[in-house]
């Protein structure tokens, strides 16, 4: 037997990994030398929630996410793949889909280089997260049934003042203001006793009308198998999620925010010969969602501009308490404005028919595929209005002053989106080994995209693609890939541009080399690396052509009548092209003491150039705003490291543990901005996205170091204001002092960690996930005192305000009714630190031993326990919020315990 098939051997028997799913196509992992990584459905699972987004949260190196709601339906976290929002691609078709069964999901794929996304072409910027859904195998049929609870409870809730308090910082903001005081002695005394609850109300309005917990229910049933001619997999699914609102056994309609989902899914394949294959793989899904009429963003609203202090809930006679400057009651909002609904369905179907071509030579073969995709979008409102009152309690008996009607239910309904698509590829492959030595594996691709969105004109991206892979005894490999497409939206008539986007690879398998086959401490090592252009595809809608819209009526003539005025839209931009990337990767993988200890690392840089943007070196005298051009340059550059280890012991136990982590650098290279005389003022060589603003220097104290310090332009500073740096010297705060605030240069760091065992039937697992290097700004009025023109909320952070008395220990400025100019500008005093570590997932499950199990006919019953979003450390900076939902306008962060059983016949 020669070198290479001993070698081969060897390391075939070791534990394989599955092959890496591509775009379209797959390969074997040592056999690539593209940048990809995969998650698998046993982690998927883990995870009670609805969007297959929300799951990777800290399991994938490179993949950095945020969830800024945990909204019903809303609750997806967004992702971010080394800078950039990736491209959805659901078994090799682009579909804007994640919410759907999480148990039809084999794996979640990431491509994040060049050569793994090339083939897109002008959408391959981005990079790509393909989801390969489940599909049948020749075995006996399977049948598996899970049900789940899972008990939700909100985090990071902004603690309001009581009404005391309230009041007595309200009359320290108007003393500070120079206006009389709000709120006499009795005042005082009334809201601190609890002696007038109708006339000196105290209402914690988060206690009245969001419940404590929630539930969260998921019904999952699937089947699988098949034999030599078909294979299946269909499924179905229903999720109930309520919301955190009360109710009221009054209404015969449900006024929370609930959220339910009806999937169903059917994937067959089937062999009509031994030569020519097809499938054809359906989805079908129904989202319904409701929520008070009033609307969820307003409830939530009404709680920041609320005090504690405004209204009782309810007056004496039952009725909605309110006064003339809150006529908008938060109880009456929840439970009395009605219900609104919303329901979407979507529908996608794939049918595909692959012919091998062996008789004109083995390994040949031939594919069409084609898909369709429509969904729908529709609203139905059936809210209403309602009054409140103010009780009088200077008369007698007391009366009440209305506010607002008793209106009847509306009905009325509304289509907020409605789209379809169309797919067609037709594609042709190569696969063939020449002498045990030399591997060629080849792909050539033709498809078309075309998508309708409402009433406009169809969007449609078009061209060829290929693929080019050749290794030498799987030692050493050379892949090549390229992408030539373009889209319809460009002159001179909505005709198509395309460009061509080629991307090379090498790796080098040195685990196969003879100076290593022989190792027993070596299982796998491989040096990879890739070099190449991608395109984005961002053109507008038909922005070359100058618009012409209505515009405000004029009036003119002798008789001064009404005309129809015509304004000009933004500047056409005839030259507009793709946004492009240059992309480098490099890394390693490896594995030793056979597959015990994992370990890899990548390094990136990627320079995104002819990023469309407005010139900030424009002329109001023009009287127009200029168009979008391909005119910035940023880059993104950065590593990822995975440690793992994972060892089954003589004894039964199983065990692993596998860190992941990620650095992201970012930096301006270019941007066309506006003049700035002084560099720190300049955009050019920040990171991306880089906060700006004033750099604080604590608060003024005296107004001997007010009277020492430099003006501020508009505003006479008090002592309690909060101080600037004045860069320039010039004696002025003013917008030439506006500079990086946070920390400039220092790369995003986000990490994950996951554990886990089994023995005996019985199995665990963790994922602590984290970010670092991460600044938050905390302004607005769930954070400021009094806002909402003075009749706003006031919080927990702001008993710590600067006064005369606190001066060596406030954190805060001193109080004022209403906006400052000076206190409440953009600077580093209100940017805090958003590091945190969180234990994102836990789980504890039993298996039903199988000796059992026989007696019944069952192949496994397993009951599991989980928890989400337990624990989590960070700044004490960011007081009671949760660090990636800062604001009190959004839908708190849910802290959830599941129950579960999963049967399997």
């Amino acid at each position: 037997m020669g070198t290479f098939a001993q070698t081969a051997e060897k390391k075939d028997s070791l534990p394989q990994k599955p092959p890496v799913q591509l775009i379209y196509t797959s390969a074997k992992p040592h056999l690539t030398a593209t940048s990809t990584e995969a998650l698998y459905s046993k982690d998927i699972l883990k995870s009670p929630v609805t969007s297959v987004k929300s799951t990777l949260t800290g399991r994938m190196a490179g993949l950095y996410s945020f969830q800024g709601s945990g909204q019903p339906g809303a609750d997806g976290a967004s992702l971010s793949l080394r800078g950039f929002d990736p491209l959805v691609i659901i078994d090799g078709v682009v579909a804007n889909l994640s919410i759907f069964n999480l148990d039809d999901v084999e794996s979640v794929t990431l491509q994040k280089d060049a050569l793994s996304s090339a083939m897109m072409g002008v959408r391959g910027s981005n990079g790509a997260l393909l989801i390969t859904t489940r599909k049948g195998k020749p075995q006996t049929q399977s049948i598996s049934f899970t049900a789940q609870t899972s008990f939700q409870k909100p985090l990071g809730a902004p603690k309001t003042l009581n009404a005391y308090d309230y009041a007595t910082l309200y009359n320290e903001a108007l003393t500070n203001d120079g206006l009389p005081l709000r709120y006499t002695q009795a005042d005082l005394d009334a809201f601190k006793n609890g002696s007038d609850p109708y006339g000196h109300p105290d209402v914690n309005w988060r206690n009245e009308v969001l419940k404590s917990s929630s539930r969260f229910d998921r019904y999952s049933l699937n089947a699988s198998g098949g034999n030599g001619f078909a294979r299946y997999y269909v499924s179905l699914e229903h999720v109930n999620q309520t919301g955190f609102f009360v109710t009221s056994d009054q209404n015969k309609y449900n006024t929370n925010n609930s959220f339910k989902t009806y999937v169903i899914r059917s994937n067959v394949d089937i062999n009509v010969n031994k030569s020519l294959s097809g499938g054809i793989y359906l989805l079908g899904r129904i989202l319904s969602g409701t929520e008070p009429g009033s609307t969820t963003g307003s409830i939530l609203g009404a709680l920041v501009n609320t005090p504690n202090n405004s209204y009782p809930v309810y007056n004496p006679n039952g009725s909605f308490g309110g006064t003339n400057l809150f006529q908008n009651n938060i109880m009456a909002q929840t439970i009395g404005s009605g219900y609104r609904l919303n329901y979407k369905r979507d529908m996608l179907a794939n049918f595909y028919l692959k012919q091998k071509l062996d008789g004109i030579t083995p390994g040949l073969w031939a594919q069409v595929k084609t898909a369709f995709n429509a969904n729908l979008s529709e609203d139905n409102n059936r809210s209403k209005t309602y009054a409140v009152y103010q009780m009088i309690t200077t008369t007698t008996p007391a009366t009440y002053n209305q506010y607002g009607v008793n209106g009847a239910q509306a009905n009325g309904n509304g289509i907020v989106y409605q789209g379809r698509s169309n797919y067609v590829e037709l594609s042709v492959g190569y696969d063939k080994v020449f002498g045990e030595k030399h591997g060629v594996n080849a792909l050539l691709l033709a498809n078309n995209d075309n998508s309708i969105n409402g009433g406009d004109l169809p969007y449609t991206i078009s061209g060829i693609s290929g693929r080019f892979a050749y290794n030498f005894k799987e030692k050493y490999v050379v892949e090549a890939a390229f992408g030539y497409n373009g889209s319809n939206r460009y002159p001179p008539q909505g005709d198509f541009k395309r460009a061509f986007f080629p991307a090379v690879g090498l790796a080098w398998n040195m685990d196969r080399e003879e100076f290593l086959s022989s190792s027993d401490f070596v299982s796998r090592l491989k040096l990879y690396g890739s070099l190449g252009k991608t395109g984005w595809d961002d053109p507008g809608y038909f922005s070359y052509y100058q618009r012409f819209f209505d515009a405000s009526s004029v009036f003119f003539g002798t008789s001064a009548g009404s005309q129809t005025a015509i304004t000009e839209q933004p500047l056409a931009n005839p030259n507009i092209d793709f946004e492009k990337a240059t992309k480098f990767n490099a890394g390693i993988d490896a594995a030793f003491l056979n597959d015990r200890l994992t370990f890899s690392v990548e390094y990136f840089n990627n320079k995104y150039y002819d990023l469309l943007q407005i010139r900030g070196r424009s002329t109001t005298i023009l009287g127009n705003d200029y168009p979008r051009e391909n005119i910035g340059t940023n880059r993104y550059a950065g590593a990822e490291f995975k440690l793992g280890w994972q060892e089954k012991t003589s004894g039964g136990l199983q065990y692993f543990a596998l860190l992941n982590t990620s650095l992201l650098r970012s930096k301006v290279v270019f941007a066309d901005e506006v003049y700035r005389p002084y560099y720190w003022m300049k955009r050019t060589g920040s990171q991306v996205g880089q906060t700006f603003g004033y750099l604080a220097d604590g608060f003024f104290q005296t107004q001997q170091e007010i009277n020492n310090s430099a003006t501020t332009v508009g505003y006479t500073p008090q002592p309690g204001d909060i101080k600037y740096i004045d860069l320039n010297r010039d004696g002025v705060i003013d917008q030439f002092d506006v500079t990086q605030i946070g920390r400039k240069f220092a790369p995003l760091l986000f990490f994950g960690l996951s554990l886990g065992a089994e023995y005996k039937g019985f199995d665990f697992s963790a994922l602590i996930q984290g970010v670092a290097n991460r600044d938050v700004y905390v302004g607005g009025s769930s954070i400021w005192a009094f806002q909402n023109n003075g009749f706003g909320q006031a919080y927990e952070n702001n008993l710590d305000r600067w006064t005369p008395a606190t001066a060596a220990t406030a954190t805060y400025p001193r109080l004022n009714i209403g906006s400052n100019g000076n206190n409440h500008a953009q600077s580093s005093f209100w940017l805090r630190n958003g590091d945190y570590v969180r234990l994102k997932q836990i789980e504890l499950g039993y298996s039903v031993p199988e000796v059992w199990l026989k007696r019944i006919n069952l192949e496994n019953i397993r009951l599991f326990a989980r928890g989400y979003n337990l624990f989590t450390l960070k700044s004490k900076e960011l007081d009671d919020r949760d660090p990636e939902v800062i604001s009190a306008f959004s839908y708190p962060m849910q802290r959830l315990f599941t129950f579960g059983i999963n049967i399997k016949l």
